[in-house]
C-alpha cells in the first residue's frame, strides 16, 4: 500500500494533512521531524511532506530534518515551516516579515505542476513571520501574493515543492486538490487505503498480544477510538481507567462513565471508522 509521510514540526495543523490525504484514500503517517534517514526508508513512502510549526530556520536550535532525507530522491513537499527549510537547505535565503495571518489571494504563475487546474488564482491561508527573500538555485516561482514574492517554489526536476500557506486547511480555496496534485500526480501514490481496512488490520495486529491491556481514556475522540480497537480486539482482557483531565464540561464525567459501562460492547463498525474520522488516527 503506498504511503506518504508527514514529518511534524510543531504545526497545529500536522494531523489535518494526514486525515486530508486518507479522506482521498491514500495512507498519510505522522512522524517526528527528527526521524532517521534509516527509520524513514524502512516506512518506504512514495513521498514527503514537511509540516508547518512555529520555529524560524535561522535560530539556533530550530528543528531541522537530517539531511541525507533531501538525497532520498523523493518528491518533497514543503508546507509553510517546510518550504521555508526547502529554501534554506538549498541556498536561498529566509528572513524575518511581517507577521501575515489570513487570508490572501495567490496568483498562479505556473499551473503545470502542484498547481494545476486550479485556474488563474485562488484565496489561500497564510500564517506565517517569516518569508523566502531569495529562492535557491535551480528554483522557480510558481505562485505568489501581493506581500510574499515566492509563496509558492519548486523545482520540477527533483519534485521538490514548497509553499507558504497552508492547502490542508478550509479556508485555502482547493487546497484538497493541491494536495492530490502533490499525492497523486507528483508522488504517483495509489489510492487504496481505506478507514474499513485500517481498522480490520489494527484490530487484527492488536489480537495478537497476550495478557491484559490497561487504556486511559479521558473521554476524548482519540482516547475512545484507541480503546474501542483494542476492545474489538481482545475483549474482556482490555481494562480502561478513566482520567478526569480537569476541562471535562459540568456532568460529562458520568456520561462517559455510561458509555463505557453500558454502550462500549455495543458501538458497531461503521460508528467506529466515524469515530476515527475525526480522531488523530
Amino acid at each position: 500500500m503506498d504511503k506518504i509521510v508527514v514529518l511534524d514540526f510543531g504545526s497545529q495543523y500536522s494531523h489535518l494533512i494526514c486525515r486530508r490525504i486518507r479522506e482521498f484514500s491514500v495512507y498519510a503517517e505522522l512522524v517526528p521531524f527528527d526521524i532517521t534517514v534509516e527509520e524513514l526508508t524502512k516506512l518506504n513512502p512514495k513521498g514527503i511532506i514537511f509540516s508547518g510549526g512555529p520555529a524560524s530556520v535561522y535560530n539556533s536550535g530550530a528543528p531541522i530534518p537530517e539531511n541525507k532525507i533531501f538525497e532520498m530522491k523523493l518528491p518533497i513537499l514543503g508546507i509553510c515551516y517546510g518550504h521555508q527549510l526547502i529554501v534554506n537547505n538549498y541556498g536561498g535565503k529566509v528572513k524575518r516579515a511581517n507577521k501575515e495571518y489570513g487570508s490572501s489571494l495567490l496568483m498562479i504563475d505556473d499551473d503545470s505542476s502542484l498547481l494545476s487546474g486550479l485556474g488563474k488564482s485562488i484565496r489561500a491561508w497564510m500564517s506565517h513571520g517569516d518569508e523566502a527573500e531569495q529562492i535557491p538555485k535551480n528554483f522557480e516561482v510558481i505562485g505568489h501574493t501581493e506581500s510574499a514574492k515566492a509563496a509558492a517554489i519548486a523545482n520540477m526536476e527533483k519534485s521538490i515543492y514548497g509553499i507558504q500557506f497552508h492547502p490542508e486547511v478550509v479556508h485555502t480555496e482547493q487546497g484538497t486538490e493541491i494536495l492530490k496534485n502533490f499525492v497523486l500526480k507528483i508522488c504517483k501514490a495509489k489510492q487504496e487505503w481505506t478507514m474499513k481496512g485500517f481498522v480490520e488490520k489494527t484490530v487484527k495486529n492488536i489480537s495478537k498480544i497476550d495478557g491484559n491491556v490497561l487504556c486511559a481514556v479521558s473521554g476524548g475522540i482519540d482516547s475512545t477510538v484507541t480503546a474501542l480497537l483494542i476492545h474489538r480486539a481482545i475483549g474482556e482482557r482490555l481494562k480502561c481507567i478513566f482520567v478526569d483531565n480537569g476541562l471535562l464540561r459540568l456532568g460529562e464525567e458520568k456520561e462517559i462513565g455510561e458509555m463505557f459501562t453500558k454502550n462500549f460492547k455495543k458501538i458497531s463498525r461503521s460508528t467506529l471508522q466515524k469515530l476515527m474520522q475525526k480522531s488523530s488516527f
